[in-house]
């Protein structure tokens, strides 16, 4: 990992943000090569979610959230990481990080009890700060495609299945970044919202974890780096009926490069006008501040169905970490000497061509 730091810097793709001002940690900014990099990773992404399909429109939705969506999300009583503060050093640790019983920077053990910490940054909204002026910046691009489900049904009449993909940034105040861009408080995310009939929906996870394997490949990450972990059911979000990660060998240790998750209709469903006073299937619509009618209506039978959700979602920069990692080769030229290369495949390349003057043999 170090190496691939050094590099990173030292050709123009990623620096420490405000480095000039001792930094700020779990920020990073792309350099001249890095930004190419990145938003070539992004390209293929969507050329391969929105422009090869036909069954999937894209989306660029805003990243300051109103609190109520994030509430009827379960983000605010569950979007949480258990803290503890070590009373020697006054650092601070995620609990379930730990390793041992003592603070990984002084060795004390005198360290508090675990608490939740809410990872959602908060923002002041309008000329007056009070209680009840303030939103959310985003902490994952999806619910945004959820509120958006009905415009984008009206505004394209998309029949099931169909999918609605975004990238755009997100923000988790995490309590300890790690591991360069792996694990980041702003981050971007490449995520779509697949809506199936219900029943079917577990056909068509195996189907998008399969489809995610092989864009990885086509992306320079071999299938051979790559595991499948399937989330025990102690372990899945709030939202979710089963959830298959993609694991990858990062420098650091096996952990998660994209993640594939049977939502249900646990989003839509709670995003929509309370279910007493709608014919509609669903089994999680409690929402009384709801306007909207998030659901599909049967042309033939006309009775009304909230749509199950299969996401595939994955991080711009753990993608590009992984994707550097792949490329970073040190060849050895004999002599003694060697290079460090990075071969990228051609389309994420920074670089396409280069024009190089002739220089006489010394």
């Amino acid at each position: 990992m170090e190496e691939l730091v050094a590099l990173c810097k030292r050709r123009g793709f990623i620096f420490q943000s405000n480095e000039i001002y001792g930094g700020l940690q779990g920020l990073y900014d792309y350099g001249p090569l890095g930004v190419e990099l990145k938003n070539n990773l992004k390209q293929a992404w969507w050329r391969s979610m929105v422009f090869d399909r036909d069954d999937v429109e894209g989306l660029d939705a805003s990243i300051l959230t109103k609190p109520s969506v994030l509430k009827f999300s379960g983000h605010e009583d569950t979007f949480t990481d258990p803290l503890v503060d070590c009373k020697e050093c006054k650092s601070r640790w995620r609990a379930d990080q730990l390793k041992s019983p003592n603070c990984p920077s002084c060795g004390s053990s005198d360290l508090t009890d675990p608490r939740p910490f809410n990872l959602m940054f908060k923002t002041s909204v309008g000329p007056v700060e009070d209680s009840d002026s303030f939103a959310y910046l985003r902490p994952e691009t999806a619910q945004h495609i959820f509120t958006n489900f009905k415009n984008v049904v009206d505004s394209t009449s998309k029949s099931l299945p169909f999918g609605i993909a975004q990238i755009g940034k997100a923000f988790r105040n995490e309590i300890t970044p790690r591991n360069f861009i792996f694990r980041v408080r702003e981050f971007e995310q490449m995520e779509l919202e697949f809506f199936v009939i219900p029943g079917s929906d577990e056909d068509w996870h195996k189907e998008w974890v399969e489809a995610r394997l092989a864009w990885w490949a086509e992306q320079g990450v071999p299938k051979d780096n790559l595991e499948l972990y399937h989330v025990p059911d102690d372990e899945l979000a709030h939202y979710s009926k089963a959830t298959v990660d993609i694991m990858y060998k990062f420098p650091h240790g096996l952990e998660e490069l994209e993640g594939i998750a049977n939502r249900t209709d646990f989003d839509l469903g709670s995003h929509s006008k309370n279910q007493d006073e709608l014919d509609i299937d669903s089994s999680v619509m409690e929402n009384k501040e709801s306007n909207a009618r998030l659901a599909i209506q049967d042309q033939e039978t006309k009775k009304w169905t909230v749509p199950y959700v299969i996401e595939p979602s994955a991080g711009v920069d753990r993608g590009v970490l992984a994707v550097l990692n792949e490329a970073y080769k040190v060849e050895d030229l004999g002599e003694g000497k060697s290079r460090t290369v990075l071969a990228l495949r051609p389309h994420l390349s920074p670089i396409k061509a280069a024009v190089i003057p002739l220089k006489e043999k010394s």
